[in-house]
């Protein structure tokens, strides 16, 4: 992959001239169940579709389906190893991606995860994309880890046959967990603005033993925050760029110092003309939005009724302590208390969803 243009002429980022919101409006009668659904999203989102669809913006690709639609190893197999070979420092070939429809030996299905692939050594390799950081804390990093080497272990273990006594657990290679964080938590946040964070299993003496996880987390927010000419010149940093640029005028720029990023959003562009595709990887990611916001949601509410509750037992207990203070602390615990059964309803209410 070369720097720069073998000589200087504009990039090709769309092919051809995009529609006025007009023309896109025309076109998209034409085809009513189009139309309706188009009709139906929200101020927000219709803006975005709309911008994409005239050719203003490209598209999110920190939403699973267009993440997807660019990495999709069934077409660009070379394309999902050199991103994820930039993001570990490492060569890494995928040879594979795994079906999520396999089953655990006592017939429990495997964690759901965004991409699970595996490399031409054995190892395996989950690439999350996650809006929110809240949504993906260490604890759960350490079950896909634990998921991936039971899948690993399987394999391994069935690949002896009838010759189980040959499998030795040195067999097994290291799993990867790489989750790329597009809005990160306060404890992401450094103060020397690192984006990028490895991890694995160490031990306080400095004992080398081998443990096979690894963990990188990208904040890709932290990311943003530098300025383009301060970014090292290199394949990760082009890539981040790509997950991170959606306006015209800064593809462009990216496209001139990184050329060979021209067909993928060319790629891009061609959806311009498929609205029926868009549409669905749109539906697609606004539904996993909802479901997401939801769990939030829930999870706050479920934080303030803990909290009520134990502001309710100390209002209580000091209400007894303290006579000059007994009726307004009874107020105040009974608003509590009405406050936490309305919350334990739209709990209920969101749990039945």
């Amino acid at each position: 992959m070369t720097s720069d243009f073998p000589f200087q002429r504009p990039p090709v980022i769309w092919p051809e001239p995009a529609d006025t919101t007009e023309e896109l409006s025309s076109r998209l009668r034409k085809n009513p169940t189009l139309y309706d659904r188009y009709q139906r999203l929200d101020r927000k989102w219709k803006g975005r579709l709309s911008d994409f669809l005239t050719g203003r913006k490209s598209l999110p690709l920190t939403y699973d389906p267009f993440f997807k639609f660019i990495f999709n190893p069934d077409y660009h197999q070379d394309r999902l190893s050199d991103f994820v070979s930039s993001i570990l420092g490492i060569q890494i070939t995928i040879v594979e991606v795994l079906s999520m429809e396999d089953t655990l030996m006592d017939g429990e299905s495997y964690l759901i995860m965004d991409l699970v692939a595996r490399t031409k050594d054995g190892s395996i390799i989950n690439v999350e994309i996650q809006k929110q950081g809240y949504d993906f804390p260490g604890e759960r990093m350490a079950c896909y880890a634990s998921d991936l080497l039971l899948r690993q272990y399987i394999k391994v273990k069935k690949s002896h046959g009838h010759s189980p006594h040959d499998f030795s657990y040195r067999d097994i290679k290291p799993v990867y967990v790489i989750v790329i964080f597009e809005h990160t938590t306060p404890e992401l946040r450094l103060e020397n603005n690192s984006y990028i964070h490895y991890g694995k299993t160490t031990f306080d003496t400095g004992m080398e033993l081998h443990m096979p996880e690894r963990f990188c987390i990208i904040s890709l927010d932290v990311f943003r925050e530098i300025p383009y000419s301060k970014l090292k010149k290199c394949t990760q940093s082009a890539w981040l760029l790509l997950l991170s640029t959606e306006t015209l005028k800064d593809a462009e720029r990216l496209i001139l110092d990184y050329p060979w990023l021209e067909p993928i959003y060319q790629e891009i562009a061609a959806l311009r003309r498929k609205p029926e595709e868009v549409f669905d990887m749109w539906s697609e990611a606004l539904l996993r939005m909802d479901e997401n916001t939801l769990k939030y949601q829930v999870e706050r509410m479920q934080a303030e009724v803990d909290k009520l509750k134990q502001d309710a037992i100390k209002s209580k207990q000091a209400a007894i302590e303290s006579d000059a203070e007994n009726q307004k602390l009874r107020e105040q615990a009974k608003n509590d208390q009405a406050r936490i059964a309305e919350l334990e309803r739209l709990l209920k209410e969101a749990h039945t969803v």
